[in-house]
């Protein structure tokens, strides 16, 4: 009894201080790392009351459970709250059955965590999608005009998501309304097996109807506040920027990353001067949200535009064009991330 006793103890004291850790640098919620000291102060102080017989009790090296090793990986926040909330729980349901003289602190605690779950979840929902902007650096944006159906645009779409695109803009210029929505349907669910962020280019409305994660605004389109006002705050928007002025500007409306460019020419951008590597350079040393290089960037390019300090690159047809866009994506995710 003293051995699950202490184990639980040990595992909701942990489980609390990673939740802390979250409500504290990634929320800054005052109230919910309150809460989440005391529960964390109430389980220690009922470890010091019995220190010596858990500890006694304590048999590490002949714990079974020490070589079963846990499937999961967490690799996000999502998934580390969702994971130590849970535990917490787990944890204090434990207790309260195996110590029935606490078991009204134990079920009290547990409770009381319920509410906590449902607090920090709003609040990290309201900064989930920024927070794991900042470690995107590969950036598809799609062309389906070269494909001669959407079922080759589709697998397209996944054999690059597959190799490592973790963002992917539905950029489709002339396609009519409904059938990008219909399309987008399909991308999002391709987003969502693969973990990508999925943004919807242009159509705010699309972007709404389709519940994407944010949507890329150009110079001539719909203001980042309008767009937030519709979207929600958490959505992400990005705004395509081609020089200084408008890469400030973003950053002052509020835009949440910004593309630069076109970094060189390119069929996609018909009439539209390249901004030069000279651009990136400069966004690199004055811009602080993040921002991706894009225009006529390809394998043999690349490495120029990272030597100018682009940290995430965007491409579109050296990838969804590619003869293999699972091997173009592996290539462009190895070389941004050496």
């Amino acid at each position: 009894m003293k051995r699950i006793i202490d184990a639980n103890l040990n595992r909701g004291t942990e489980a609390l201080r990673v939740l802390e850790e979250i409500s504290r640098f990634l929320l800054d919620d005052e109230t919910s790392s309150k809460t989440l000291k005391l529960i964390r102060h109430e389980l220690n102080a009922l470890q010091e009351n019995d220190y010596d017989e858990l500890l006694k009790a304590r048999d590490t090296e002949n714990d079974i459970g020490v070589n079963i090793k846990n499937p999961d990986q967490r690799t996000d926040i999502e998934s580390i709250f969702k994971a130590n909330i849970k535990r917490l729980q787990q944890v204090l349901r434990v207790l309260a059955e195996y110590s029935p003289d606490n078991a009204a602190v134990f079920e009290d605690l547990r409770y009381k965590s319920y509410t906590l779950e449902k607090t920090m979840w709003n609040k990290l929902k309201e900064k989930y999608n920024k927070l794991i902007l900042e470690n995107k650096k590969l950036y598809l944006v799609t062309n389906s005009d070269k494909f001669d159906n959407d079922d080759a645009f589709l697998d397209a779409v996944a054999s690059a998501l597959k190799g490592g695109v973790d963002i992917l803009q539905l950029r489709e210029k002339t396609m009519p309304a409904n059938r990008i929505i219909e399309l987008g349907r399909k991308i999002k669910l391709l987003c969502a097996e693969y973990g990508a962020t999925f943004i919807v280019n242009d159509r705010v409305d699309i972007a709404y109807i389709l519940e994407a994660d944010g949507v890329h605004l150009g110079q001539d389109d719909m203001d980042v506040a309008s767009a937030r006002k519709i979207l929600g705050t958490n959505a992400i928007i990005g705004v395509s920027t081609h020089a200084p002025e408008q890469a400030q500007k973003a950053v002052a409306d509020g835009a949440d990353y910004i593309g630069m460019g076109p970094v060189f020419t390119t069929p996609t951008k018909p009439g539209r001067k390249s901004v030069g590597l000279e651009y990136v350079q400069w966004v690199s040393e004055n811009i602080e949200i993040p921002a991706f290089a894009i225009g006529g960037i390809d394998l043999d390019n690349v490495k120029d535009v990272i030597e100018h300090g682009a940290k995430r690159i965007a491409v579109v047809r050296a990838i969804i064009n590619a003869e293999n866009p699972e091997y173009a994506a592996k290539q462009f995710y190895s070389i941004i991330n050496k």
